[in-house]
């Protein structure tokens, strides 16, 4: 099995919290997406997809109802072993540090969702941008689907307050130049709990950057689910299609 290193989001994502927080997020938006995104990319029912960085499966599931065949990687323990119950014939999950490559080849190679940034070190998403690279098929397509970091920086709230299944979580937000940090504090019974989430500020010169020291071709990109065309200042994410 791959080493694991200990980071924020080995400890967060393996959490229950974790997926007690997040647990009304939007299939419906998720399907709608992948209907479009498939379709733009007109991936044949014979392509082999993988879902990098998957969580509990939610997009690799969906998929594997379209036809395609399916990889799910996550880091986090906890999330595979939910996600593999959910496992059948073209649909399986498993362990893996996204910025090593795989030594099998898909046609697509999908990061969704902002499950990228998360690194210590810059180094690291440029290892990350290599090993999708490295894992495509020939004629195969990554895609990265990210924040827009102006759109963020217009539109934070930096303090709000949730209540889920009984539990209040306080949540706090900042920004500053190099990355976005979202601080989580709560408590279940007598024990309190505090949590960071923290994503890099990367903006598409950033990551055209790591494109080009990767060998990597930007080849559309998309400002939302409905895959308009991206705006710098109002486009709620930046969706990247580079092979």
């Amino acid at each position: 099995m791959q080493e694991i290193p200990e980071s924020w989001y080995t400890s967060w994502f393996n959490s229950p919290y974790y997926h007690i927080l997040y647990k009304d997020r939007d299939y419906s938006e998720a399907a709608v997406f992948m209907d479009n995104l498939t379709e733009a990319l007109a991936l044949p029912k014979t392509a082999h997809i993988l879902d990098l960085a998957c969580g509990r499966g939610r997009h690799s599931i969906y998929l594997a109802g379209l036809g395609y065949q399916v990889t799910g990687a996550d880091l986090s323990p906890k999330n595979i072993e939910a996600a593999k119950l959910h496992e059948r014939p073209g649909l399986r999950f498993v362990i893996h540090n996204m910025c090593l490559p795989f030594q099998q080849k898909f046609d697509a190679i999908f990061n969704l969702f902002t499950s990228f940034g998360y690194f210590e070190g810059a180094n690291d998403n440029l290892r990350a941008i290599r090993a999708i690279k490295q894992s495509l098929a020939p004629g195969g397509v990554g895609v990265i689907d990210f924040l827009n970091v102006n759109y963020v920086a217009q539109h934070l709230v930096s303090s709000e307050q949730k209540i889920v299944e009984g539990i209040t979580f306080d949540i706090q937000r900042e920004m500053d130049a190099k990355f976005i940090t979202k601080t989580i504090t709560f408590k279940d019974g007598e024990k309190s709990y505090q949590f960071d989430e923290r994503v890099a500020a990367m903006d598409l010169n950033q990551f055209k950057a790591y494109f080009e020291l990767a060998g990597v071709k930007l080849l559309q990109t998309y400002g939302n689910y409905q895959l308009d065309a991206f705006d710098p200042d109002s486009s709620e994410r930046l969706i990247m299609i580079f092979k």
